[in-house]
């Protein structure tokens, strides 16, 4: 069964964000044998059905496997990509979100690394947020483990449709705080403009997210491949690796 990989982010109308997301795919696509195609849920073209029509009028496909390039399952992923799916000319599964899972912990911790965290900072995880509680729960599972990886309590703050909203988190770890910095850990995938909310948050530093446009970390490259695996024959470490 010949497989076409839909890598579907939700969209961004930045430039940084566009090509971080774009060298993820990339990434991605050279770790596997089979089609990577990037789409998207908003935003940007090609939606995901537009990307389903074009594999199955290709001839090339058989089966489509939609990975959700989203950091936790909410809407997008119990909504629209199970419609699109559903709709869809070729047999298609939709795959997992991408977290919670070690490997966005990693990323976390590296950005952190390299903004500059110290032991003595208070750390408050950036989410986007959501109306479904599902992705809350994956949202708050992470901080937790970023906690656990850093040996010190992490709390969480919302972008939107979620509490407690970032800037309000930010503030309650400020009254904590009794002089340390407070640090914004980014749990975004790529910037646009919830990084740029982020960044007015009121925090002392804000970390980037995890993927920039020079920078994509092997273990997402991996975490993306292992989701789109159904075979695992498929997944080339050798390229993983040296994304």
């Amino acid at each position: 069964m010949r497989d076409v990989v839909l890598a579907a982010s939700h969209g961004t109308s930045s430039p940084e964000g566009r090509a971080a997301v774009r060298r993820l795919v990339e990434a991605v696509a050279a770790a596997l044998p089979v089609e990577v195609v990037g789409c998207h849920v908003d935003v940007e073209q090609p939606d995901v059905p537009s990307a389903l029509g074009a594999a199955a009028r290709s001839g090339e496909a058989d089966r489509a496997v939609i990975v959700p390039l989203l950091l936790s399952a909410g809407y997008h992923v119990y909504v629209d990509l199970a419609q699109a799916a559903e709709a869809s000319p070729l047999p298609t599964v939709v795959t997992a979100a991408l977290g919670p899972d070690p490997r966005l912990v990693d990323a976390l911790a590296d950005r952190l690394r390299e903004a500059g965290h110290r032991p003595t900072d208070l750390v408050v995880l950036a989410a986007a947020g959501s109306s479904d509680a599902r992705a809350v729960a994956d949202c708050s599972r992470t901080a937790d483990l970023l906690g656990a990886r850093l040996d010190s309590a992490v709390s969480i703050g919302f972008i939107s449709s979620a509490d407690p909203a970032l800037p309000s988190a930010v503030k309650e770890a400020r009254r904590l705080a009794a002089g340390a910095r407070v640090v914004v850990a980014s749990y975004l995938l790529a910037p646009g403009f919830f990084a740029s909310l982020a960044r007015k948050s009121g925090a002392d530093l804000v970390t980037a997210p995890l993927l920039t446009a020079d920078s994509t970390p092997a273990g997402i490259v991996e975490l993306v491949v292992e989701r789109a695996s159904l075979d695992r024959s498929l997944v080339d470490a050798a390229s993983i690796h040296g994304a």
